[in-house]
């Protein structure tokens, strides 16, 4: 069967029994005015409004839209809303299963519809980015020949994942993540409103809560979380979705975690406590809370990237990198799978030789600094790129350290009034030792008296 008529087909059983589709399917939105989310998209006189006819200005010029933003945020449905406001044939394809045989079955499908009935095509590829550059090729005569109207939808940057000449091509729109009230909005139509639940139950405030953290800011999981929960109070005659009710429908227990509270900085205290003191079974408990909880994971990298400097330093030099990536990760792929890389950070932060030499280096110098030891830059140190700086002394007498044997030159780079403070004190833990071994050495080699004294900071 065509892919055009299966999507057909399946239209017309909602129509005749909406009772029959999921929560989530009947809460589709059938305007742009009942989208939830994306305000900015939605706004008076926005490409997407011109591109269902409203406005001044009618439709707008593109006929290809690519919707970028992570899952669950209503891609799918701004692409039915589309082809609905428009009155156009809707035929979805994932990329993940289709290829270039099923792309023209539904092209030779809607150019046959519309030679035969009139009737245009809204075309939705989920996951464009799973194209490869053959297969995004094979989508550019119908774009460019408008024999569809392609909506393609991606998770990732278009920039990269998506082929020039098809970008140029479209209209691109960058959906934002939904947020508590986007959703909390969402599951008080679900529970009211005649196709979705009717008012046969209510959601309590702590049930409700659990079942935000739980969603993540996906639409779609929490309507399909919020079924579920009903269905299983329904059977047991109860007027509302109990907390204890919600936690058996979706086998996960709710965690007394507020985001705004003690909770969110006690948690994440103990979490950089267990990893500085080297416990990676309870740092990993602490993260699973945090994950659990619905926390920011953008938050909990942020923590990770302090702790590795703070508390790990160069004992292990690549713990800030690879917090560092995490954090790049957590930020490109976003939860569930977000959850693995913080795993990953963490565990490798727990287990690192630890030592917070150069934070106690760092906060020393400052400490000199705030009690008023500065002081001029030495003379031989100061820019000498300029007309008139020799008369004034400036960049005179300054020995370039690699004409040097050993590119180390024995001069004064510190004022006068710090000359000699030892801020940075390495311990012998992990990587750090080779810098242990390094640093008296190359302290001599500075003063070029070979005496190793010099002053501590008080």
């Amino acid at each position: 069967m065509e892919p055009d008529l299966f999507t057909a087909a399946a239209e017309d059983r909602q129509e005749k029994d909406p009772s029959s589709s999921p929560l989530a399917v009947r809460m589709r939105p059938r305007t742009l005015d009942e989208v939830v989310g994306q305000r900015h998209l939605l706004k008076p006189g926005s490409p997407l409004r011109r591109l269902v006819g409203e406005g001044a200005g009618g439709p707008a010029g593109a006929s290809s839209v690519i919707l970028w933003g992570p899952p669950g945020i209503g891609k799918t449905t701004l692409a039915y809303v589309v082809s609905k406001a428009t009155n156009k044939r809707f035929v979805e394809l994932s990329a993940i299963t289709a290829g270039v045989k099923e792309v023209r079955a539904v092209i030779d499908g809607a150019r046959r519809a519309a030679g035969g009935f009139g009737k245009e095509t809204v075309l939705f590829l989920d996951e464009i980015h799973r194209f490869s550059k053959a297969q995004q090729d094979s989508l550019l005569p119908a774009v460019e020949n408008r024999w569809v109207t392609l909506i393609a939808a991606t998770t990732e940057n278009p920039y990269f994942s998506v082929i020039s000449p098809l970008l140029s091509r479209s209209l691109l729109l960058t959906l934002e993540p939904l947020t508590d009230d986007d959703l909390r909005g969402l599951l008080a139509r679900a529970l009211t409103e005649e196709r979705g639940l009717a008012g046969a139950v209510t959601l309590p405030e702590d049930a409700e809560a659990h079942l935000l953290r739980i969603a993540g800011g996906d639409a779609r999981r929490a309507l399909t979380a919020l079924e579920a929960a009903a269905g299983a109070a329904m059977a047991k005659d109860e007027p509302e979705i109990t907390l204890a009710t919600l936690e058996e429908t979706v086998a996960r227990a709710a965690v007394t975690y507020d985001r705004d509270g003690d909770q969110h900085y006690d948690v994440a205290s103990a979490l950089i406590k267990s990893i500085r003191g080297s416990d990676v079974d309870a740092a990993l408990h602490y993260l699973a809370r945090m994950i659990e909880a619905g926390e920011d994971p953008r938050f909990i990298a942020r923590r990770l990237m302090i702790s590795a400097s703070e508390d790990i330093g160069l004992a292990d030099p690549t713990a800030l990198p690879t917090a560092v990536a995490a954090a790049q990760a957590v930020a490109m792929i976003g939860f569930p799978e977000a959850a693995l890389t913080l795993g990953h950070a963490t565990i490798a932060l727990a287990l690192a030789p630890k030592s917070n030499a150069a934070t106690l280096a760092v906060q020393a110098a400052q400490a000199d600094v705030r009690a008023g030891l500065a002081g001029p830059v030495p003379a031989h140190l100061r820019d000498g790129h300029y007309k008139g700086a020799a008369k004034l002394g400036h960049a005179q007498g300054y020995v370039y350290p690699h004409d040097v044997p050993g590119g180390i030159a024995a001069q004064q780079y510190a004022p006068d009034a710090v000359q000699g403070r030892r801020y940075y004190q390495p311990t012998r833990y992990g990587a750090e030792a080779r810098y242990a071994d390094v640093v008296e050495k190359v302290r001599e080699r500075l003063r070029g008296d070979g005496t190793g004294t010099s002053q501590q900071p008080s």
